[in-house]
């Protein structure tokens, strides 16, 4: 074992290994913190539609747009999504574009479903009074979502949304089937060019683990500190 570990350390260290490294937690970093912003954009924006589909025509029939949308996008393998948006959808449209933009916009979409879900049902947590009170004070629907009801939302689903980042962090491994050098290609690179897997994967295994609980501290922390402003 210990003649891996030189192998692996002369690969990483002499052969400037760890610059792939770095390269590949940046990229991984990429697709998932703007993936996650434009999952939120998009699932906000779905939630919206959804809890206000039962006063509106309008944001009825988007409803059902987006609920096709949801279902395809949590019914289907983010494997699958990735190959069909890049490999079928682009080319249709006849646009070239660079791959980490690919998985970016794919994650982003992907993660939207899920956080469409998330956020309605933070807003279906908050209490209806709420709803009526803001409207008695002459406050319009959209007001009331946006001062009252949202803010809310949002703390209640904070948990939730963390845990979503977390999963996007974590599919980001698969990202290479494109041919994004993420943070999974890096340390495949560094097994491929001494044939030793088992020290880099377990590496790679490591890496995930490190920043998955830097974010679930971060997350805690900020759960932390809201519970403190509500008392």
């Amino acid at each position: 074992m210990s003649k891996k570990w030189e192998v692996f350390v002369r690969s990483f260290v002499t052969n400037e290994g760890y610059k792939n490294v770095l390269l590949g937690f940046k990229n991984t970093a990429y697709i998932a913190v703007f993936g996650f912003l434009i999952g939120v954009l998009i699932g906000v924006w779905i939630a919206i539609v959804k809890a206000a589909a039962t006063q509106n025509k309008v944001c009825k029939g988007l409803s059902k747009i987006g609920d096709v949308y949801v279902g395809f996008f949590r019914g289907t393998p983010i494997v699958v999504q990735l190959l069909l948006i890049y490999y079928v959808l682009f080319p249709l449209i006849g646009v070239n574009i660079d791959k980490l933009i690919v998985a970016i916009v794919t994650f982003g979409l992907n993660s939207g479903a899920y956080v469409s879900e998330i956020i309605r049902s933070g807003i279906a947590s908050v209490d209806v009074g709420q709803k009526e009170a803001g409207r008695s004070l002459g406050l319009s629907y959209p007001s009331v979502m946006l001062r009252i009801v949202l803010p809310q939302a949002f703390k209640n689903s904070l948990p939730a949304l963390g845990n979503e980042l977390i999963a996007l962090v974590k599919d980001t491994s698969v990202a290479g089937f494109i041919a994004v050098f993420d943070l999974t290609q890096a340390f495949n690179l560094l097994g491929s060019s001494s044939y030793e897997f088992i020290i880099p994967y377990i590496m790679l295994a490591l890496f995930y683990l490190v920043i998955v609980i830097v974010l679930t501290v971060i997350i805690k922390l900020v759960e932390r500190r809201l519970r403190k402003s509500e008392r």
